[in-house]
């Protein structure tokens, strides 16, 4: 009986080390993914390094829920999900409004200036309307 109550103490005090450095390993790697969504260098980097730190929100979240034996902060940890989903979603959503936007006005630009070679280049023919 003795080596297993050496055992289990063992045992708790690994998982006990391991859910206090599990923590803060992931609160620094959320800090490296804050910089990454903050510098970029696109667009797309920083909705992935956003729903990255959404990610490791929830398994500090979680990780929290087992380390202090509180049931409803898994509840919290589910609310967090949806949420950080649906706001990955709308940024994905505006992006990619944003991009299609942009495509059109390069190019109209581009057939902009197309036509404009084509003007300049045969000065001589006159472009009409009127057929």
């Amino acid at each position: 009986m003795n080596i297993i109550n050496t055992q289990s103490e063992a045992l708790h005090s690994v998982c006990s080390f391991t859910l206090t450095i599990v923590p803060i390993a992931l609160a620094i790697m959320l800090f490296f993914c804050l910089i990454r969504a903050i510098r970029g260098p696109r667009i797309a980097d920083r909705i992935v390094a956003i729903n990255m730190m959404g990610t490791i929100t929830m398994v500090i979240i979680a990780t929290l829920a087992v380390r202090m034996n509180e049931g409803y902060l898994v509840d919290i940890c589910l609310i967090y999900a949806m949420i950080s989903f649906l706001a990955v979603t709308l940024l994905t959503k505006v992006y990619m409004g944003v991009y299609a936007e942009r495509n059109a006005e390069r190019s109209a630009a581009k057939e902009a200036k197309r036509q404009n070679r084509k003007n300049t280049a045969n000065p001589d023919i006159q472009h009409s309307d009127k057929d």
